[in-house]
Parts: structure tokens; C-alpha cells; sequence
């Protein structure tokens, strides 16, 4: 699972590791669920184009009557994804995205509080995570993009297996090798589930405590990308 993280809002960034244009940089903040955050999606046209969206993190479906519905429904599990109600519209529809990240963060358990650790790619190359997205519209009328990450499990895995409970399944998102990106956007939602595997290849993790305040105001100093790296502890 996954309700904390650290979207990518650099301009130059999204072009070079996701092909996707955006006009302008974002401000560099952290994202809960309903937060705005960047996510990246196909062009309607059929032109193959890559378009940088804004978006609520966490999915609502069309029978959700207020945003706070999205409080449930940031994560979705793929082996329930097809069938879930909230989630098998923006499915079988193929509205798959990706959603770029500089890292994400889960929560350590040990003898006394849980504290948060950051998981990142290393040389702080950014991650694109696999999710999918819909528009939504609001009893104002207006529309919005939402979205939601695509969890598997991740019992036993090196890293991950140390985060949440431990009587918890533990869960992990779907990080795309960048080598997929387009296969993961494109292909017919038949062959989609062979992206739901979980991710092999190296990861580092450190510990990366909440400020001491409310968890809404909280603003953590992440290392910039191109800073030096973070010892990893696993």
C-alpha cells in the first residue's frame, strides 16, 4: 500500500524519463490522498502522445457523491481491479496511467511507534508507477481527473516486507521499467495483467520521520533530485 509520496513536478523531468510535456514546474510537495498530483495518460487523438494530467489521488467512481470517497480507493489491488466497483470501470475502459514519483513512503514498525521510511529507486532516478485514472464529475458539476496505484503483493520481498504491521499482507505498488511505459499505456486490457509483478531490481530506504505536527501540515525536506544519495538500509 501506498498513501504518502513524493510526485515528480519538474518540467524537465517528466520530458526526459516519461515523455510527457508539461508547461511549467509544479510546486515540489508531498501527496496524501486527495491531493493534486501529477499523473500521465495517453492522448485521445490515437497520435501515441503522452499528456501530462492533474489529478485527485484517489479514485472515484461515478456513483461517488463526494470527494472524500477517495479517502478509500488511492490503492487498488490488482487481482481484484477487474472486478471491484469502484475500479472496473476505469479498467475494462483501459485507462491506465502512470504516475511519476520520486519516491514513495510507508510506515516501519518496531518496538516503539511506527516511523516513516522513504523508498526510492537508486541515484534518485524517478519511478513511474503503474494506476489508473477517470474523469469525474462533482455535484457542482465540474469535472476532474482521479486516480488510484496498482498494489501487489509483497510478501517476502526484501525491502518492502519490512513496512506496515506485521500481521499485515504486506503490499507493494507496481514500478514500471521504464522500458514499458508504453506498453503499459497502450496494450489492449487483456495483456495489461502482465504488468502485475512486483519490482525485483534494487531499491533504497531510509528513514524519513514526519515533522512534529499534523500529518496535513507536515512538510518533509526531501533530498532534491541530483542530491547525494541516502545510505540505503536494505
Amino acid at each position: 500500500m501506498c498513501s504518502n509520496y513524493e510526485p515528480v513536478t519538474s518540467a524537465d523531468r517528466l520530458l526526459a524519463h516519461f515523455g510527457a510535456h508539461r508547461e511549467e514546474d509544479a510546486p515540489q510537495v508531498e501527496a496524501w490522498p486527495l491531493s493534486k498530483a501529477p499523473f500521465i495518460r495517453l492522448a485521445e487523438d490515437g497520435s501515441g502522445n503522452r499528456i501530462c494530467e492533474d489529478g485527485v489521488f484517489g479514485l472515484l467512481p461515478h456513483f461517488a457523491t463526494e470527494l472524500a470517497f477517495g479517502r478509500k480507493t488511492y490503492n487498488a489491488r490488482s487481482e481484484t481491479v477487474a472486478e471491484k466497483h469502484s475500479f472496473r470501470q476505469a479498467w475494462k475502459a483501459g485507462q491506465r496511467c502512470i504516475i511519476p514519483a520520486e519516491r514513495i513512503f510507508e510506515p516501519k514498525h518496531g518496538q516503539d511507534k511506527p516511523v516513516r521510511w522513504a523508498i526510492q529507486l537508486p541515484g534518485q532516478a524517478p519511478m513511474g508507477l503503474a494506476g489508473i485514472y477517470r474523469r469525474w464529475k462533482g455535484p457542482d458539476g465540474l469535472e476532474q481527473f482521479t486516480f488510484a496505484m496498482l498494489t501487489v503483493n509483497a510478501d517476502g520481498h526484501p525491502v518492502m516486507q519490512h513496512f506496515h504491521r506485521p500481521e499485515d499482507e504486506k503490499r507493494m505498488v507496481i514500478i514500471l521499467p521504464e522500458s514499458d511505459y508504453g506498453e503499459w499505456l497502450s496494450c489492449p486490457v487483456e495483456d495489461a495483467p502482465r504488468f502485475f509483478r512486483r519490482w525485483e531490481g534494487p531499491l533504497d530506504a531510509y528513514a524519513a520521520p514526519l515533522a512534529p505536527r499534523t500529518r496535513k501540515a507536515a512538510k518533509v525536506k526531501a533530498p532534491k533530485p541530483g542530491g547525494s544519495e541516502p545510505d540505503s538500509m536494505f
